[in-house]
């Protein structure tokens, strides 16, 4: 029997040699790489926690003790340990486990997350909490060095050393995120040498000189001076101590015994702690420790080559890395920004070929827009390109230093709509909601490559902040959207009677098939491509009205506050009167499964737009 199969929750764990826990560590590497290998998901950052996620359930008591997971995606061990194991093949398919920390799914699941630097405030919270009720138990945050260069780390990290509760912060240093990590922060922890060295020196010293003087001053005061020198030159000034945390490494991730002795020593501290971890990713799978970008976040792929199985498909994220290329090269005043994603967002061709023109600002992704809308007034031309979900994060800045000052940055936002398998912390389904209401802004969302290209370019010319949406995957070729783009207007794709279909984005796809499907009935119906979300183009909506006695909108976003609200807005403070169907995803948080699925349980596919044509 392999030792794996022994385990189903952490106390089964908690009685195994070190032998067996190594064993063990091999055996759950060997199944979260068969898994995902079918599933798709976060395996290189899986692998690189291997061992300290089985040292944090040996020496901590999980679930009464609390281990809060930053972002989450690195959470796939800890199901294993949790009582998961018969499940985890169901990995982030529809009606299956998610692939991020759910309290609804466990109980040994302690906070719901998906986005970096949210697990030190949350840790901190519930030490609070606990303290205020008298209850007894340990509080453990699990954060990467990648996190560390977001804003709420920063200020949580701030917190907790004011407030002096019993928090543990495990800092996982692997020197990624997602990309190759930037900024000080990064550089700092890579230069600290080993914490064993200091911390052992130091108390050896004040134990030494305690009760000793020179020249008839105390040698504690001399040797204070002394230690915050030698301080600086063997770590460049240990931050977290100054902040008010006890730091304890850097220790090796990959070292059981060292991990578990380390945690065993810190379960006394009564102070917050920074335990600091180093580790590998990829760890154990030769592919992911040599492309770990690669396998950060990867479909299914072949265990033995490495090689993804999808087929290669050119994507709008594809057609914005081309675009954007060409854009730059006519204006030399176009810089690109990201937050910790340029492959993700396909920049990493602009950074290999402007390097001095672009920057990727860490997980921050408040500051990258700030940052924009201060080269905007420095009289370059920013676009900020950020994926939807992440985009939330940065709604103050996108409102005070873009909109108010009417700065042109463009925003190419990136998984738009339903992503799919990563779920409800993932969605791109609020930004037409969260945008569409904010003065200056022009709002833009193509159905095909072409027309992607052309609002690129367009976005470039307007001198003010435009967004353009698209979402994951897939770019239809040819032109299915209409002639060329011309602001503020949609297109006409399809003249019809009775009935016009009016699609946002790539739910024109879905439009068009639902019009074939009704003509083989005998049914005409139109269609037009909107386009422009904001501002609204009256004169196409005045059109409509007059021609059709029922209008179909589907779009790939909320239904709330999205782009069928402004157009009943509109028709409702111009007293037209027309029958107004709006097609988009219900007020909840959506769920993960493949777009497919979820497009037609939430009926924008081509079967709910027929019906509701009929």
């Amino acid at each position: 029997m392999a030792i794996i199969d022994r385990v189903n929750y952490p106390e089964d764990i908690k009685k195994m040699s070190i032998v067996e826990l190594q064993e063990l560590a091999e055996d759950i590497r060997n199944l979260i790489i068969s898994v995902v290998s079918k599933t798709g998901g976060h395996l290189a950052s899986n692998l690189g926690v291997t061992e300290l996620t089985i040292a944090l359930h040996y020496v901590f008591n999980s679930p009464v003790d609390k281990i809060v997971w930053d972002v989450g995606h690195q959470s796939y061990v800890h199901k294993l340990l949790t009582g998961r194991k018969d499940r985890f093949s169901t990995l982030r398919q529809f009606g299956g486990l998610s692939g991020f920390p759910k309290r609804a799914e466990s109980k040994y699941d302690a906070f719901d997350t998906g986005h970096s630097g949210t697990s030190i405030s949350a840790a901190l919270g519930m030490a609070v909490a606990r303290d205020l009720k008298k209850e007894d138990f340990k509080v453990i945050a699990v954060t990467g060095d990648a996190s560390l260069s977001n804003g709420m780390s920063l200020e949580a990290i701030n917190n907790a050393g004011h407030l002096k509760k019993d928090l543990v912060v495990i800092l996982n240093d692997n020197e990624m995120s997602i990309a190759p990590n930037v900024g000080a922060i990064s550089a700092h922890l890579n230069r600290i040498i080993t914490g064993e060295f200091y911390n052992k020196t130091k108390e050896r010293a004040k134990n030494f000189i305690s009760k000793r003087e020179i020249f008839g001053l105390p040698v504690m005061r001399i040797a204070k001076v002394i230690e915050e020198g030698l301080k600086g030159i063997i770590s460049h000034g240990i931050m977290f101590e100054e902040l008010g945390f006890k730091y304890v490494g850097p220790i090796d991730g990959h070292d059981l015994k060292q991990l578990i002795e380390t945690f065993q020593s810190i379960k006394r501290f009564k102070e917050p702690v920074m335990v600091h971890v180093v580790t590998k990713k990829g760890k154990g799978y030769k592919h992911a420790e040599d492309n770990p970008s690669s396998f950060h976040g990867t479909p299914a792929f072949e265990i033995e080559s490495g090689e993804v199985n999808s087929k290669k498909v050119m994507t709008f994220t594809g057609v914005f890395s081309r675009t954007i290329l060409k854009i730059a090269a006519k204006d030399k005043k176009v810089v690109a920004i990201t937050a910790a994603m340029p492959s993700g967002t396909g920049l990493d061709k602009f950074q290999e070929r402007y390097p001095a023109r672009f920057f990727d600002v860490g997980i921050a992704e408040e500051h990258a827009v700030t940052f924009a809308g201060g080269l905007a007034a420095g009289g370059l031309k920013p676009v900020v390109a950020i994926y939807s979900t992440f985009l939330q994060r940065a709604y103050d800045s996108i409102i005070h230093d873009i909109a108010m000052p009417a700065y042109p940055v463009v925003f190419a936002i990136d998984r738009s709509g339903i992503v799919g398998d990563d779920g409800e912390t993932h969605q791109g389904v609020f930004d037409i909601s969260f945008l569409s209401h904010v003065p200056n802004f022009v709002i833009m969302s193509p159905a095909d490559e072409a027309e992607f290209k052309e609002m690129l370019e367009l976005a470039f010319k307007l001198k003010r902040p435009v967004a353009l949406r698209y979402p994951r995957g897939e770019v239809t070729a040819s032109r299915i959207g209409g002639g060329k783009v011309i602001y503020n207007r949609s297109a006409v794709v399809r003249n019809g009677k009775h009935t016009c279909i009016l699609s946002v984005g790539t739910m024109l796809v879905e439009a068009i098939k639902a019009a074939d499907e009704l003509k083989k009935e005998g049914i005409e119906t139109g269609i037009v491509n909107a386009r422009f979300i904001k501002p609204l183009d009256t004169v196409m909506l005045k059109t409509l009205a007059r021609k059709y006695k029922k209008i179909v909108i589907v779009e790939e976003n909320l239904s709330a506050g999205g782009f069928g609200s402004l157009v009943l807005d509109y028709y409702d403070k111009n007293s037209i009167k027309i029958e107004l169907v709006r097609l988009g995803l219900p007020d909840k948080f959506i769920e993960h499964g493949s777009r497919k699925i979820l497009l037609e349980k939430y009926g924008i596919s081509k079967e709910r737009i027929v019906k509701e044509c009929l």
